[in-house]
């Protein structure tokens, strides 16, 4: 019997927002099954058992809750202590389980019969079942539906007035795409609720000034909140002008949303109040959590879990709050006193001590929000929530994120991709150099320099900018202008000096400028109109950036209206550096009926070189968006199965000669030793699963014994020491090249035995033609999941770290990206030394597919920790793979953003 399985257990989302946990059932759990039993209807009941079942015995309470967690398996959903389904299968083959499951009917239809499928099937992969069988009465509708919609190949049969059911559980793109499809509806539809309260109560409101209790409530009740507010203080009969009630409970109406500012201490109370109460989601504003140290940490987890026990999702705590400008709700939910006006951007930000001051810089500029999230320590709700409600919140056309730690960057990226292809997403993350995290925030350190990350982010579509400047320099150009369809770069001014500044700067982005149109310090807005007009015409030209000073003359809103009337019917941006000013001023703004700044307003940037700057974001996202990102080639050579037959074979053989490692994950720095690696030949095996060759090596340990293998082998050949760090450490020297005899090799031996010493390794290895020396390194990493990086094989690559990442596994796309990526790619595309062809140019398409095919492995096997590939000798011949080495570990129990859906674990 298997012990108890502590990582089944999940907390999830449901279709209409709510949450509740599913956790594997114990013999304790009698009481609850019998009392959910009790509640089910006679029909729910007759379904499941296919005759009448009123009452449980005590053998089948017995049968039901005592698992051995392996041949049967029972998974139950809770929500507020109370058992609401239960699913179980029973092994009846080698490979094949029965499965059935019920849900309490006045939870149906909430979607947790397919999120209960999804885990159950999880578990039986787990357990090595490949197939479940499903008996199900023909009129049982739903739970059919359940089973054909879950994506799995299904097959379907007839037999004495029961429907069999055959599902296949290995997962397939149909069951991936519908469990994501899944996952976004519930996730945006738990921020929905939270967004669109219909009430909102403000426990801990205060009667004294200038508290969180009193702010949140007057900023509600000044924002013209369209539905009722209840205070809620212990004594009062009323705060600020409005009834007030002693506790949640007392207030006669539904309360879908609660502002919580009470003291951290009595916060627990006010959640169980809240969940019996029925409220949907909490604002918590209190601070006093996992800032201040290991107590509030564990206050902090114990409010999540209580919480999502219930069904609420949290915001918070120490947060500022969260907001809707849509005119339907009206919600000022947060401690500041002034939102910004009505707009098309969506903006997350982590930090409640600067939400408030970000708030102003908004109103400033002149930009409009639709929804305001600040999740303080996002002990629950992250910026991943807010992606997948912004994804179809047709309210939202940019989104904005202020991040100072990532919860879950695999998922982080995977949304971001999906949501990049259609809005904008533009990201500020601090605390980069540092890899560090704020207090109290629900994540850990990322293990990859923060380079890594911007080419992870961009990998995905994302615009990640330094700071909260640039934020919305980019922002705005988002919000009221198309997107480039190109890097050309029109300048038009009355400023020589000034449209200079921007060549030189398009130059430096990596933009292609124009021959600027100088018309000089008088000219009128007749002059720029006749060069816009001839800009906007020119198909040459993808973007106009406009500079304007004033001259001695009055200045005159006249060249304004230009751009403004302009940029109303253009089809390509138009930004501009107009009298210094920063944002969208007034003279540059069109304005719709209801005030809002409407698309088509020009943004105005203080210097030039603010203005080519966005320009040059928003130029590399609409070419990320325009070009094809590739498809995951088919190939046939792969053998999955027998690399995992490989995998538990050597981890077997570790175990139970202790030498099991568990230390290893893939990172920036790479692994010196060979300590914990698989042996040569095994890790050669393993490779040659996914069709990946090594060029044998003989190990030798005299010059006599390296003559032998040079023999073996056939000339040329090499003797070079095993371990790159050595190689490294001896300046690039430790190795032998082009050796035609054995009196050559016996002299390299000795030479290099002399010079590195008894700790190197001396290997004798056929030479292949001269090449490009690369090095591909893959592996789990616990943050990102799997990863790839790429670089040349030298020691000055190592020194710089010019290194480029991907997230694996990689599209054929991705793959010659990643190659390009490296500052010293260029050595693959030109004519390497001593060559005098093009025929004699590296085979690059031969090396991208080696990226695919490690990417493919590491992604499919997460028992492999690290794979290291050095040197990787790229010629004309193909790619090379002269040295490799490989890590294992057990696979994690969770790994990043896989598996069935889940909220992710705070604690």
């Amino acid at each position: 019997m298997q012990s108890y399985p502590k990582h089944w257990e999940a907390d999830v989302v449901l279709t209409d927002g709510g949450t509740a946990h599913i956790r594997p059932i114990t013999p304790d759990d009698a009481t609850l099954l019998q009392e959910f039993h009790s509640r089910l209807s006679p029909e729910t009941i007759y379904y499941r058992f296919f005759a009448p079942y009123p009452k449980l015995s005590s053998r089948d309470v017995e049968r039901f809750t005592k698992v051995d967690y392996e041949d049967r398996v029972a998974l139950i959903a809770t929500i507020s202590d109370a058992m609401v389904a239960v699913v179980r299968y029973d092994k009846v083959g080698q490979d094949e389980a029965e499965v059935a499951f019920v849900v309490e009917d006045a939870h149906q239809g909430r979607g947790l019969a397919s999120v209960m499928l999804e885990h159950i099937a999880a578990a039986a992969r787990e357990r090595g079942i490949r197939r479940f069988i499903a008996d199900v009465l023909p009129e049982n509708r739903r739970m059919i539906n359940v089973f054909r919609e879950a994506g799995y190949t299904a097959q379907q049969t007839f037999d004495e007035g029961v429907i069999r059911l055959t599902l296949d559980l290995e997962p397939t793109e149909v069951s991936l795409e519908v469990m994501r499809a899944r996952e976004q509806r519930a996730e945006s539809r738990s921020i929905a609720r939270l967004l669109f309260p219909k009430s909102v109560a403000v426990i801990g409101a205060s009667r004294t000034a200038h508290t969180i209790g009193q702010t949140a409530l007057r900023n509600l009740l000044n924002g013209d909140f369209r539905g009722p507010v209840f205070p809620v203080h212990p004594e009062a009969t009323a705060v600020a002008g409005v009834k007030a009630y002693p506790s949640v409970l007392d207030i006669p109406d539904p309360v879908d949303l609660a502002i919580v500012a009470v003291r951290a201490d009595m916060v627990a109370d006010v959640v169980d109040q809240c969940a019996r109460k029925g409220v949907h989601g909490l604002v918590v504003v209190s601070s006093g959590f996992g800032e201040t140290g290991p107590e509030g940490k564990k206050r902090q987890d114990e409010l999540v879990r209580a919480a999502r026990a219930a069904g609420m999702r949290v915001v918070g705590p120490n947060c500022l709050g969260v907001a809707n400008t849509d005119p339907k709700v009206s919600l000022n939910a947060t401690l500041s006193p002034n939102l910004p006006p009505r707009g098309r951007i969506g903006f997350f930000s982590q930090s409640g001590a600067l939400g408030r001051a970000i708030l102003e810089r908004v109103a400033q500029r002149g930009l409009g929000l639709s929804t305001f999230v600040s999740a303080g320590n996002r002990a629950d709700v992250s910026g991943n929530d807010l992606l997948q409600y912004w994804e179809e919140d047709p309210a939202t056309e940019v989104v904005l994120q202020y991040l100072e730690s990532l919860g879950n960057p695999r998922k982080f990226t995977r949304l971001a991709r999906r949501l990049a292809r259609r809005k904008p997403v533009v990201v500020v993350r601090s605390g980069g150099s540092v890899r560090g995290v704020p207090r109290g925030h629900a994540a850990g350190t990322l293990s990859l320099p923060d380079y890594a990350v911007t080419s992870l982010f961009e990998q995905s579509g994302v615009v990640r900018v330094e700071d909260i400047t640039q934020m919305f320099d980019v922002a705005q150009l988002f919000a009221y202008q198309p997107l480039p369809k190109g890097p050309r770069v029109g300048i038009i001014g009355n400023s020589a000096a000034l449209e200079l500044l921007v060549k030189d700067a398009c130059v430096r982005a990596g933009l292609h400028p124009l021959e600027p149109v100088d018309l000089g310090p008088n000219a009128t807005e007749r002059d720029f109109a006749e060069a816009l007009d001839a800009a906007l015409a020119d198909d040459g030209v993808h973007s106009l950036v406009v500079v304007f000073i004033p001259a001695l003359a009055p200045i005159s809103s006249g060249v304004a209206e230009v751009m403004r009337e302009r940029s109303a019917r253009a089809t390509k941006p138009i930004v501009t550096a107009y009298l210094g000013h920063q944002g969208v001023p007034e003279e540059l703004r069109l304005v719709g009926e209801g005030g809002e700044t409407l698309r088509g307003s020009v943004p105005s940037y203080p210097a030039p070189e603010d203005a080519v700057r966005a320009l040059a974001h928003a130029t590399r996202y609409a070419l990320w968006r325009q070009r094809s990102h590739g498809r995951h080639p088919e190939l046939a050579d792969i053998d999955t199965a027998r690399a995992r037959a490989v995998i538990t074979r050597s981890l077997a053989e570790a175990k139970k000669a202790g030498t099991a490692d568990h230390s290893v994950w893939f990172t920036s720095e790479p692994v010196l030793s060979d300590e914990g690696a698989l042996p040569p030949e095994t890790a050669r095996e393993l490779l040659g699963c996914y069709g990946i060759p090594v060029e044998p090596y003989i190990p030798v340990h005299s010059a006599d014994e390296a003559a032998a293998a040079a023999e073996q082998l056939g000339y040329p050949v090499v003797v070079k020491a095993n371990s790159p760090d050595l190689r490294l450490r001896a300046g690039g020297r430790g190795i032998r090249l082009e050796l035609l005899s054995a009196e050559d090799v016996r002299t390299s031996f000795t030479s290099l035995h002399e010079r590195l010493g008894d700790e190197a390794m001396l290997v004798v290895q056929r030479m292949v033609t001269p090449g490009v020396p690369t090095l591909i390194r893959a592996g789990e990493n616990p943050s990102f999941g799997p990863v790839i990086a790429f670089g040349l094989a030298d020691v000055t690559a190592e020194l710089l770290d010019d290194r480029a990442y991907r997230l694996a596994p990689l599209t054929d796309a991705e793959a010659a990206d990643l190659v390009r990526a490296v500052r010293s790619s260029p050595l693959l595309f030109g004519l390497p030394a001593g060559t005098s062809s093009l025929a004699d140019q590296p085979d690059v398409e031969a090396l991208e597919e080696v990226l695919v095919r490690v990417s493919r492995m590491v992604d499919a096997l997460p028992d492999v920790a690290y794979v290291e590939l050095d040197p990787v000798i790229v010629n004309s011949t193909g790619a090379h793979v002269m040295g490799a080495r490989v890590w294992l570990r057990e696979a994690p129990e969770v790994r990043p953003d896989s598996g069935p859906r889940r909220l992710r674990v705070p604690f």
